[in-house]
């Protein structure tokens, strides 16, 4: 028995949820430590009832393991239009310490025809900087998500600047939703218009926005002249990520504890639509849809209203796309 015991500890730290952070030689000297003890007192007379006594110290010993347990995580995204590249952009990063993890969402913004001073496409800025967001925010895990958000800006302008005009306003450019939590707290940033809800143990949805688009008047969105000429990344309007790093500044940021949050999803605003165009729901109806349902199922909600308000004469629509990109990323802590 004594021969196959770091098996079984193995077995059980695993069926316990428990990942190895200081090595197994941690185990092997709980075990045998414990059992010598216990034997050396004759306390126990036989291997199985040894092992079950000695189960208490031997977690007990174990300082060096890190309790992660389970965690569901789900990824879809959509295109708008089969013909054209995805806009969206979405990752979830767990460092290899087992400790927190981080979330990345970002949804490009689509060009103007008139082009936006750059030989690269919306797809290749949102991978560039997305990419860099999700090594960033699990390999710094003690940098505020504005500096890392600023970083993540300047690599991406300085892979590009030597070739593409940076100063146009309709740069390749995109919105950022970016969550990472760790054993203590779940911080946030969002800039413009996609959204981060969060759930409490109780169920208690809130929404985490940068409502300024929305808040924008509707004559400044008339036209992609005026609206650049206005309020895009202009103060008075809105604000997303393109060349200037300080912009990073000027995202919605926030902290909650970490006992706080059960679960959160990230949204891009063809996927919000079922709340904010349709108003099929409210924000906890429509995060209890994707627990419940999954990602998948609230993209596949959206799409049958959009093909039913176009046949409807676009009510709700109006001048927007018939259909838009949509990512959701969900996660359970």
């Amino acid at each position: 028995m004594a021969a196959s015991s770091p098996g079984l500890c193995h077995r059980r730290a695993r069926q316990a949820g428990w990942t190895w952070a200081a090595g197994f030689d941690i185990i092997r000297r709980a075990v045998f430590t414990e059992w010598i003890n216990l034997a050396q007192n004759r306390r126990l007379t036989s291997d199985y009832t040894l092992f079950r006594q000695s189960l208490p110290a031997i977690w007990g010993g174990c300082e060096g393991l890190v309790q992660t347990g389970r965690m569901r995580t789900e990824l879809v995204t959509e295109p708008g239009d089969p013909d054209r590249p995805n806009e969206d952009f979405a990752a979830i990063g767990l460092p290899a310490s087992g400790q927190g993890g981080a979330l990345v969402l970002l949804d490009g913004v689509t060009p103007p025809a008139a082009g936006t001073g750059c030989l690269h496409s919306v797809p290749w800025y949102t991978a560039r900087l997305g990419g860099a967001l999700t090594e960033l925010s699990v390999s710094l895990r003690d940098v505020p998500l504005t500096e890392l958000l600023a970083t993540a800006i300047s690599r991406t302008a300085e892979a590009h600047a030597q070739t593409c005009d940076l100063s146009h306003p309709r740069t390749p450019q995109a919105t950022v939703v970016l969550a990472r939590w760790s054993p203590a707290t779940v911080e946030h940033l969002v800039l413009s218009d996609s959204a981060l809800l969060t759930e409490s143990p109780e169920g208690t949805v809130t929404a985490h926005l940068d409502d300024r688009l929305s808040r924008v008047p509707r004559a400044w969105l008339t036209t992609d002249a005026i609206a650049d000429a206005t309020v895009r990344n202009k103060e008075g309007g809105f604000f997303t990520a393109a060349a200037d790093p300080s912009v990073a500044s000027r995202a919605v940021t926030g902290s909650l504890p970490r006992d706080g949050v059960r679960a959160l999803a990230a949204l891009t605003d063809g996927a919000t639509r079922w709340v904010e165009k349709f108003t099929e729901g409210d924000w906890t109806a429509c995060f209890t849809a994707v627990r419940k349902e999954g990602a998948g199922a609230l993209v596949h909600r959206v799409r049958e209203l959009e093909r039913a308000d176009a046949d409807a004469g676009r009510p709700r629509l109006g001048r927007g796309k018939t259909h838009d990109d949509a990512t959701v990323a969900y996660v359970e802590l």
